[in-house]
C-alpha cells in the first residue's frame, strides 16, 4: 500500500470529520464523544502542521536562508512534543513513520 496516499487520505478524513464536529458544536448538536473527538482532532491537525511548519523551517536554514526560529541550541528546532514518548524530542528531517 502507498503509505503517501494513506497518510493524506487519513489527514484528509481528519480535516473532514474536524469540520463536521465543529459544524455540530456550533449548532449546539455535538456529543460529549464528538467534543472529545474533535479535542483530538484538533491536537492531531495542530501537531501535523508544526511538524510540517519545523521541517520546512529547518529546509530554509540548512540552505543558509534566513527563517525565524527560537532555538534552545544550536542543532534543535522548536516544535510541539508528542507527550507519552511517542517521538523524541528532535524533529524528523523528512520520514514521518519514525
Amino acid at each position: 500500500m502507498d503509505k503517501e496516499k494513506l497518510y493524506y487520505t487519513i489527514g484528509k478524513i481528519a480535516e473532514e470529520k474536524y469540520a463536521s464536529i465543529c459544524s455540530k458544536m456550533s449548532d449546539n448538536t455535538a456529543t460529549e464523544l464528538d467534543r472529545s473527538g474533535g479535542k483530538i482532532l484538533a491536537e492531531i491537525i495542530a501537531l501535523a502542521k508544526n511538524r510540517l511548519t519545523v521541517a520546512e523551517n529547518e529546509k530554509i536554514a540548512e540552505k543558509g536562508g534566513d527563517v525565524w526560529v527560537e532555538r534552545t541550541s544550536k542543532s534543535h528546532f522548536p516544535h510541539i512534543r508528542l507527550h507519552g514518548g511517542a517521538r523524541g524530542d528532535d524533529p524528523p528531517q523528512s520520514d514521518f513513520d519514525k
